[in-house]
């Protein structure tokens, strides 16, 4: 599990930066930077509300992966300390990137 600090703020699951789903999906499964990354588990907000998985908001999360190519990634899970997800204002997952990638 990773720290997770998440600025999308335009994610139905965001919530003061953490993320209420419970566990994410990064794609990007021929990245070779950050930006061919995404958060597939994005959701674009409508109104001021959220959507919650869990009882609170989590600063650590699971972490599925399909960027095969990032130093954190071993058998599609993340391993990585800690990871930042942007995408600021994103209306669709292809807007959100993973900035830890890293690759090999």
């Amino acid at each position: 599990m990773a720290q997770l600090d998440c600025i999308v703020d335009s994610c139905v699951y965001n919530k003061s930066e953490c993320c209420c789903k419970g566990d994410i999906m990064v794609g990007g499964k021929h990245a070779h930077h950050e930006d061919d990354t995404c958060c597939e588990s994005f959701s674009e907000k409508r109104g001021d509300s959220y959507t919650s998985a869990l009882e609170h908001p989590c600063k650590t999360i699971s972490i599925d992966c399909e960027a095969s190519k990032c130093v954190y990634n071993s058998n599609y899970k993340c391993f990585a300390q800690h990871v930042d997800i942007k995408g600021c204002g994103a209306s669709d997952c292809r807007e959100t990137a993973c900035a830890t990638f890293k690759e090999r």
